[in-house]
């Protein structure tokens, strides 16, 4: 993280991730999890407590777990280790990777059911031209299976967003707020590409050099989110402030 945030801060950003994700339709009940890396020596990092709705989950909820989805705090709530098992693996060798965000939504299932990923319709959908990484199927995602944590990685590589086939979408940042608009856009990529594919007309590809320039304006905004995020945490203010008790 570009600035290193208390873990109070980090515990508000992150409960307001699981509200918006909840806001804007993305979540699977009380499955996947969003998680943020503590700050300090060894590996700690927050996660939702197993069972609770993402409307319902507060700063004070969120739980300390360390690599291994272990709570390293008193908690009345249950950890899904098992479900931790793709976040742990990516913060392990990831140290750029301080945000890890994953969801199982129609959208984006949809398009990790099909073979060429996010299409470049719309310039929404250029920001993740040639960026999103692609893992195969491999069943449910166990931490008994250490193999496919070392794939997922080799497949993540640097990227900052990647398919998982037949399974989501999942997205990393430096901050809460990056990982939270890479998610974001990503989930808009698809519901454009599936609108556009049920029209059942030709689809326009720009050409090869509008895409690289388009591309090349996206990477180099130096806000990267940031603006938005800002103007969603007044928005929870306003709206759902007890995200922050």
């Amino acid at each position: 993280m570009t600035v290193q945030q208390t873990e109070q801060e980090l515990r508000e950003d992150l409960a307001a991730a699981y509200r918006l994700i909840a806001h804007f339709d993305m979540t699977d009940m009380v499955y996947t999890h969003l998680s943020v890396r503590l700050p300090g020596e060894g590996h700690r990092y927050l996660v939702n407590p197993y069972g609770l709705l993402f409307e319902e989950i507060t700063a004070s909820s969120l739980v300390i777990v360390d690599a291994d989805g272990i709570p390293q705090q008193k908690t009345s709530w249950n950890i899904n280790p098992a479900g931790f098992v793709i976040h742990s693996a990516i913060h392990a060798n990831r140290p750029d990777a301080a945000c890890v965000m994953h969801t199982h939504t129609i959208a984006g299932m949809v398009i990790a059911a099909q073979d060429k990923g996010i299409l470049p319709l719309n310039q929404i959908n250029i920001e993740f031209y040639g960026a999103v990484a692609f893992h195969a199927y491999e069943g449910i995602a166990a931490d008994d299976n250490l193999s496919e944590r070392e794939r997922l990685v080799r497949d993540l590589g640097t990227r900052n967003a990647i398919i998982l086939q037949n399974h989501g979408l999942l997205t990393v940042g430096s901050t809460v707020a990056q990982a939270f608009y890479r998610m974001y856009y990503m989930e808009q990529a698809c519901k454009i590409q599936i609108a556009a594919q049920s029209t059942g007309v030709p689809l326009h590809i720009p050409s090869e050099e509008k895409m690289l320039r388009a591309k090349n304006q996206f990477d180099t905004d130096p806000d990267q989110g940031q603006m938005i995020w800002k103007a969603l945490r007044r928005k929870l203010d306003r709206e759902q402030p007890d995200y922050k008790n």
